[in-house]
């Protein structure tokens, strides 16, 4: 769980966005690496904020999960930590 002034990495709002998403959609992370491109395991790494992301990569993601590039790197809409 996030300490409540921890400050918000770039990569830990990505991962969660990431993960989020995915979930929401009902798309595995095998899926959502064939779609984009990638192994599951790099899904597996960058939902855990261990994976330093390329944009090229944030793009393809995005474009597979269908939203806008910044809207991955957006704090969640009630203003909550994600849990990282």
């Amino acid at each position: 769980m996030s300490e409540p002034n921890q400050v918000l990495t770039a990569r830990m709002l990505l991962s969660a966005n990431v993960a989020a998403l995915r979930m929401k959609q009902r798309i595995s992370q095998e899926r959502l690496g064939e779609l984009a491109g990638f192994h599951r395991t790099y899904i597996s790494q960058l939902e855990r904020g261990l994976s330093n992301v390329t944009v090229d990569n944030i793009e393809k993601l995005a474009a597979v999960l269908g939203v806008p590039v910044a809207s991955l790197l957006e704090k969640p809409s009630g203003g909550e930590a994600p849990d990282k």
